[in-house]
């Protein structure tokens, strides 16, 4: 029983460890995958009421709720977006995105 709750401590240690480094888009997109794989779940086993429906349901749900999740993150206003550049000498450095970035010439 110990070592249960040993290996529970230490995944749900490593599952929050992985969440701070996340972007804020993809914690949206990890939370909207959970939302939607839970409700899909529901849904497939209320519909077929069969362990194939639940699973097609939590894949549906969870690949939709990842998509909405992403997409409704809120934008970085123009100039704050930061970008990755190289410079003449091969250093790679980042700085504000300038123009070639919104233009798509980059």
């Amino acid at each position: 029983m110990i070592i249960k709750k040993a290996i529970l401590a230490v995944l749900m240690t490593a599952a929050l460890a992985g969440c701070e480094t996340q972007t804020e888009g993809q914690q949206r997109a990890t939370t909207g995958a959970l939302i939607g794989g839970a409700g899909g779940a529901l849904v497939g086993q209320a519909i077929g009421g069969n362990t194939k429906s639940t699973v097609i349901g939590a894949a549906s749900g969870a690949l939709l709720g990842a998509v909405v999740g992403s997409a409704t993150t809120p934008q970085e206003p123009r100039g704050r977006q930061m970008c990755r550049y190289q410079d003449r000498y091969g250093q790679i450095y980042t700085a504000p995105c300038d123009d070639r970035y919104y233009r798509g010439d980059y």
